[in-house]
């Protein structure tokens, strides 16, 4: 399958979470599932913008005391008066500007300074008011978003929750700690995982990453207990006598949505649904082929259950040409320079070293020769 069509196909097989109620506390990383609406005027009334002297008329003024910031009363000013207020408090009525502290000059009760009409005062519905839609559903929520609800009141959000994913590495071979030696690898797939869910908007769920034995029976077992929206294999994928993910899936009753994609590294992969609705998605036992699956697969699928659209690819020139492979896209390491991509190296599909230290990977339509411009698909999963 042809590697757009398997993307596009990876984020229209998953169905978005259901909507619920979250307080603000819970909410971050979440997407809204409804419009954000501002229940009331922000700021409520006239408030000082600036530490400083709310003041009436043209100066010079008299002051007359100093505000306290929780002031439900602030009074009234007349003309040539002054009284000392901070940043947020409610202005006096008949406030014409607020002089700052650093542009005043008090002799006494006396003062001076600039006092252009309206100055550092920000008005009663300034931001926002009642009614007034301050963000479409499908925004992600970040702290700026839960900062914008508390201000305008909000205790709760309705949200689309993160989806939940649950991770499997199989293999005899693997080592979990020091180098890899005869007959030895070292897991790189294991370590990248959590990053790599977290980062494309969804929970790792259980104690992390769980390791498996090359075995069909405990491959099946773990498939058909394991409660989570998308779950991992890596390790599984191809069709060697140590992969077992197909039988297994199998047997379980599980509908392919996606079964190798012609891309270079990473064709092994595979989505399957199962049953119940739970899709599992196949990585290869290669790290940066195991890397351009989840690129290329698992975001796609994390995106649409996040309710959010699958994003474009940017384009971007190749000055010095990329080889391209006559059937399949190749997904190759770049640094960005103002010149464009540079192609870096080191992008085997067993090598980490590439993606390491590029900043995004070249994604290279198949072609009979070079290419001078390619689409960029970002390294990190939660860059759009």
């Amino acid at each position: 399958m042809a590697w757009d069509l398997a993307r596009v196909l990876a984020h229209a097989a998953a169905r978005p979470g259901k909507a619920v109620s979250r307080g603000l506390a819970e909410a971050d990383g979440c997407v809204l599932g409804t419009p954000l609406v501002s229940p009331g005027a922000v700021p409520p009334v006239d408030r000082a913008a600036m530490d400083g002297y709310a003041v009436r008329g043209p100066g010079p003024w008299r002051v007359n005391g100093h505000l306290e910031a929780g002031a439900a009363d602030p009074g009234t000013l007349t003309d040539g008066q002054a009284t000392g207020i901070v940043t947020g408090a409610a202005i006096p009525t008949g406030t014409s500007s607020v002089v700052r502290y650093e542009d005043a000059v008090v002799t006494g009760d006396r003062l001076e300074g600039p006092a252009d009409d309206g100055r550092h005062i920000r008005r009663a519905g300034e931001e926002c008011q009642p009614g007034d839609q301050l963000l479409p559903a499908g925004v992600v929520v970040g702290p700026a978003v839960l900062g914008l609800a508390a201000t305008v009141g909000l205790n709760r959000l309705t949200v689309i929750p993160q989806s939940t994913v649950a991770a499997l590495v199989t293999g005899d071979e693997l080592v979990h700690r020091g180098p890899s030696g005869p007959g030895r690898v070292r897991d790189a797939i294991g370590p990248m995982l959590p990053g790599l869910i977290t980062r494309a908007g969804a929970q790792l769920v259980g104690s992390g990453v769980r390791h498996l034995p090359d075995s069909l029976d405990e491959l099946t077992k773990a498939l058909s207990e394991m409660q989570a929206d998308l779950i991992l294999v890596s390790g599984s994928s191809a069709a060697g006598p140590a992969d077992h993910l197909r039988p297994a899936l199998s047997s379980l009753g599980a509908e392919f949505v996606v079964d190798g994609v012609a891309c270079r590294p990473g064709h092994p992969q595979a989505l399957a649904r199962l049953a119940d609705g739970r899709l599992v998605l196949g990585l290869p036992g290669n790290p940066f082929a195991a890397l351009v699956a989840f690129l290329t697969l698992g975001v796609a699928t994390i995106t649409r259950m996040r309710g959010l659209r699958l994003p474009e690819l940017g384009h971007i020139a190749v000055p010095g040409g990329v080889r391209c492979h006559p059937t399949s896209t190749r997904l190759v390491p770049v640094r960005l320079t103002a010149h464009g991509a540079v192609p870096i190296g080191h992008g085997g599909s067993a090598m980490l070293r590439g993606p390491a230290v590029g900043d995004a990977l070249a994604v290279v339509a198949p072609g009979p020769a070079e290419a001078i411009a390619a689409r960029l698909l970002p390294l990190d999963p939660g860059i759009t």
